[in-house]
């Protein structure tokens, strides 16, 4: 089982996320990109019927998908980062399937995705973030189809996430709904912008309070990315007097205390 190496734990801290490259295989992910073009109701081979930018499918429990969110150098990174503090996939999404339309996508402002439900359980845009990074490990992008920078690549804000626990600290357990969160990012510091792209098999590991946006269209072929969470058993220690600290909390110590 490969594990990661130090250079890459040290660029998840300081960065807020890695590239796993052939984290699972192409055939994987043919499988898995048949299943998402039936599941669209588009027709690969006639680019009339792509009519919309982004098609959102939800939760999927397919074996291809399993497979891909389970493979021994994956569980073995899920571990290097976390610690014991995750939970195994079983199943995949959501998956924002992105078209080269003319129209464009509604979805594309830079954002922290939330971990745990608001007030409002069925309102994602008041689900919450606090500083322990509760119910969630890990913001992950799995591609399934290859990706360029043509291909409407995730956008990320390297290094992000310390600014993210900044914000995040005065607020406590409580935290801030994921529109709240997200209106106060632009008073954030600038931060260069990487873009998400690679083969298919290719994996990003990311920290949960990493910002990140989805952009426009502009290449030939459709993007089929998923992005789940790794969910996390429970809260993140931040205690830097208390025990030993995962990369995930050392990255969020090193933002509060920078």
């Amino acid at each position: 089982m490969q594990s990661l190496l130090s250079g890459q734990i040290a660029q998840f801290i300081d960065q807020g996320f890695i590239k796993i490259e052939n984290a699972f295989s192409k055939e994987i992910a043919d499988e898995c990109r048949a299943i998402l073009w039936n599941a669209t109701g588009c027709n690969p081979s006639d680019p009339t019927s792509w009519t919309e930018p982004v098609i959102r499918i939800g939760e999927l429990t397919n074996p291809p998908f399993i497979e891909a969110g389970n493979t021994p150098r994956l569980l073995k990174a899920f571990y290097q980062l976390a610690g014991d503090n995750w939970i195994k996939k079983e199943s995949m999404g959501s998956f924002p399937i992105r078209f080269p339309v003319k129209k464009e996508a509604i979805d594309t402002g830079w954002h922290v995705d939330a971990g745990f439900p608001g007030e409002h359980i069925q309102d994602y845009f008041q689900w919450r973030i606090n500083i322990k990074s509760r119910g969630r490990a890990l913001l992950m992008l799995f591609l399934f189809s290859d990706v360029t920078d043509a291909d409407a690549p995730t956008l990320i804000k390297i290094g992000s996430h310390k600014d993210v626990s900044r914000l995040l600290m005065p607020y406590g357990d409580s935290g801030r709904s994921f529109s709240e969160l997200a209106d106060k990012l632009s008073d954030l510091p600038s931060r260069p912008i990487a873009s998400a792209t690679g083969s298919a098999g290719t994996v990003y590991l990311c920290h949960p309070f990493l910002i990140h946006s989805a952009q426009n269209h502009a290449g030939l072929h459709p993007k089929f990315m998923a992005q789940p969470a790794l969910l996390s058993k429970k809260d993140f220690n931040i205690d830097p007097k208390i025990g030993e600290h995962c990369p995930i909390e050392q990255a969020i110590l090193q933002g509060i205390i920078s």
